[in-house]
Parts: C-alpha cells; sequence; structure tokens
C-alpha cells in the first residue's frame, strides 16, 4: 500500500472534529449509560465498560453526549493511552468530562482514520509532553484540538483506517484462540484431578489409582544463604496468575533476602492468597521468596512435565485455598496440600497425557507470538504512514 503524502496537508483537530455538546444533570431525569475514563483499556481500544448512573445521583454538572464513532481520549495521565472508540450505539451515552471527546465532520475526516490518528505514538507522545501537574498530570481540550494531523483524501483515509482494522481483527482472532486453548487446557486439568479421573478415552476407574499429593511429590525445603551459584530470585509478584510461564525475576546481586533453593523444572506455588492461582514452571536453578512452596514431581510416581497441571487444576487451588489460615494473608501449608486425593495412571499413560498438553502450550505460544508480532506492526504502521 503506497501513499503519496506529498499531496497530505496537515491540519489542526480543531478543523476536522465537530463540536460535541454538554447537558447539566439539574435539567434532566431518568438513566444515562455513562462511560468513565476507568472504563477504557488500552489494549482494547474500544469503550467496554459501561454503567446506568440516574441524573439524581451525578456527581458532578456537565456531562459530554457521546455517540457512535465518537473517539473518546483521555486527557489525564496520557501516557496511560486510555483512548477508545465508540464502535456501537450507546443509547443516552454519556462521558466524563476527563475526556475530550473528538467527532469527526464525516465529509471531511472518515471517523475510524481519525481514531488511528489519535492513538499514533508520534501523536500521543506530543501530548505526553505538553501535560502539566504532578499527581494528575493532563492536558486540556483547547491542547488536544490544536494538535496537527496528516490529512489524505477521503478515499485514502478509508484505505488506513481498513488497513489498521484487518490487522485488529487478525489480533482479536488470535486472542479468541487463545482463550479457546486456556479454556480447554483448564478442562482438562480439571479433568485429570476429578474424583473420577478422565482425559478423553486415556483415563478412567481401572487403570488409575488413588493416593493423595504426598504420593506423587515432595515439597522442597533447600535454603542457600550464600547465594553463590544462583543469579535470579522470584518473588510471588513475579508470578502471574494462570500463567505457568515465568517472565519477570529479580537479580540477587541487587540484594534479596530470600534463601529458599529452587531448580530447573520444579513447580513453584504461591502458598500466600493461594485463590490468587500463581502457579509456574521454574527454566532456571534460583532463589524465591518464603511465600513460594518449591514442588518437585516423584520421580517414579508422575511425569516431572505433568506435575504443573495437576497443581494449576481447580479442585487443587480450591483445597489450597480451603486449607489457608490467616485474616489478612491466609497461607496454606504442605502438610495439608499433601493430603489432597488424587487418582493417577501408570508413567505410559501420563506421557501419552502430556503430550497432549505439551502441544497445547506450543500452540499458545505460537498464538501469543503471532499477536506481539502483530501488535509491534500495527506501532510501526502508525508511525511509518500517520508519523
Amino acid at each position: 500500500m503506497k501513499f503519496n503524502k506529498s499531496n497530505w496537508k496537515q491540519t489542526r483537530l480543531a478543523e476536522v472534529c465537530e463540536k460535541v455538546t454538554s447537558i447539566d444533570y439539574r435539567k434532566q431525569s431518568g438513566v444515562f449509560n455513562y462511560v468513565d475514563i476507568g472504563s477504557i483499556n488500552s489494549e482494547i481500544s474500544r469503550v467496554n465498560g459501561i454503567q446506568e448512573i440516574d441524573w439524581k445521583n451525578a456527581s458532578s454538572r456537565a456531562r459530554q453526549v457521546i455517540q457512535k464513532d465518537d473517539t473518546l481520549f483521555s486527557t489525564v495521565r496520557v501516557n496511560l493511552k486510555r483512548v477508545a472508540l465508540v464502535d456501537r450505539e450507546i443509547p443516552n451515552g454519556i462521558a466524563s468530562t476527563g475526556f475530550t471527546v473528538l467527532r469527526a465532520k464525516k465529509d471531511v475526516i472518515q471517523p475510524h482514520y481519525l481514531f488511528y490518528n489519535s492513538i499514533a505514538p508520534t501523536f500521543l507522545d506530543k501530548l505526553i509532553r505538553l501535560q502539566v501537574g504532578t499527581a494528575y498530570p493532563a492536558v486540556t481540550d483547547k491542547i488536544v484540538f490544536n494538535q496537527e494531523i496528516p490529512l489524505p483524501s477521503l478515499p485514502e483515509q478509508t484505505q488506513i483506517a481498513e488497513l489498521f482494522q484487518n490487522i485488529e481483527t487478525a489480533i482479536e482472532q488470535a486472542e479468541q484462540q487463545e482463550k479457546n486453548l486456556l479454556r480447554l487446557k483448564k478442562n482438562l486439568s480439571n479433568g485429570i484431578t476429578s474424583t473420577e479421573p478422565k482425559f478423553g478415552n486415556l483415563l478412567n476407574k481401572n487403570n488409575c489409582s488413588p493416593t493423595n499429593f504426598g504420593g506423587v511429590a515432595d515439597c522442597i525445603e533447600q535454603h542457600d544463604k550464600q547465594k553463590k551459584d544462583v543469579s535470579r530470585f522470584i518473588g510471588l509478584e513475579n508470578i502471574e496468575p494462570e500463567n505457568l510461564k515465568i517472565t519477570t525475576w529479580g537479580d540477587i546481586a541487587a540484594g534479596t533476602t530470600f534463601t529458599k533453593k529452587f531448580s530447573k523444572g520444579d513447580v513453584l506455588f504461591g502458598k500466600r492468597r493461594a485463590y490468587l492461582k500463581k502457579v509456574a514452571v521454574a527454566d532456571f536453578d534460583g532463589i524465591c521468596s518464603g511465600d513460594i512452596l518449591v514442588l518437585r514431581a516423584k520421580e517414579k510416581k508422575m511425569l516431572a512435565e505433568l506435575l504443573p497441571f495437576y497443581v494449576s487444576a481447580e479442585a487443587f487451588i480450591n483445597h489450597a485455598v480451603i486449607t489457608s489460615a490467616g485474616s489478612l494473608s491466609p497461607r496454606t501449608k504442605w502438610r495439608d496440600l499433601s493430603s489432597f486425593e488424587i487418582s493417577i495412571a501408570d508413567l505410559k499413560i501420563q506421557e501419552k497425557i502430556l503430550e497432549v498438553f505439551q502441544q497445547i502450550e506450543s500452540t499458545l505460544s505460537q498464538l501469543q507470538s503471532q499477536k506481539q508480532t502483530l501488535k509491534n506492526l500495527k506501532q510501526k504502521l502508525l508511525n511509518e504512514i500517520l508519523g
């Protein structure tokens, strides 16, 4: 897709946007659909949180009337990139005064093209530099409307908007496939820990032996106060809920009080506030918080790679929650977790089950990589075309 940018002109938003009306709640009645700044997720860029409010309970006088195809641009903490397109009709829709509402003059500018300009890195960077204030840095409507954007012909604007819409559609499709696979993985994990284990045709009551969790795994309590042979540590904040991969860690050289050792392949389980579902597989040797249990499969009882799918199952998490003690920071203990009852098959059947989980994990990794590539492409094109 090639564009002759020499024919484009720079224009201020004020010249291509309509004036948006505000209404006074004291002169209104009934229920309205209200969009607040907190409703906007920078990853989605669509209005996804609408709350009904009665005007008599409104906290401030003026609200801006919004309609389909408006762009809501948060003028508070612009660096958070809370920008959203109103992609559907919202009856009696109103928006917080924390937004600048960009409404396209459709005979001059295509609404979606206007939206993509408002999320372009160069546009946001300018406004971030123009923010004033410390606790809540912000820009004014006047500053936003004074910004210039490139203005091609309407047919070119439509082409550009469709390009970004196609990229976003591909991202959404990858996200939906990812959600479907995560749901499948969750259902399969729940199946192997149910009272009557099931995993397609691989598991049944005749080929499973009852045991408890302590019979298939050990809780490792080794400490290394010297920390000579390791360089990274893991705290609870480094384990993402419902994500078996470790993506962040701390540097031991920067200092830490943690001493508990873990080895590559161990399963790390957050025993504090177990309902947060913090389970991860270590892919390096290191040190971790005392609020993390280091679990290791018993070699002749369970495949090490299969253990995390048992630990992350709902039944196991629920058992951890039920056995937790304490009010502000409830914690469970290995003594209680080890009594969790399961039924397991022999190692050969476990290998077949593991193959399925590994295929799911591999596909999930590919989808996440594809999604990130598409997001990077979108940012690159926003810079190249609209920068």
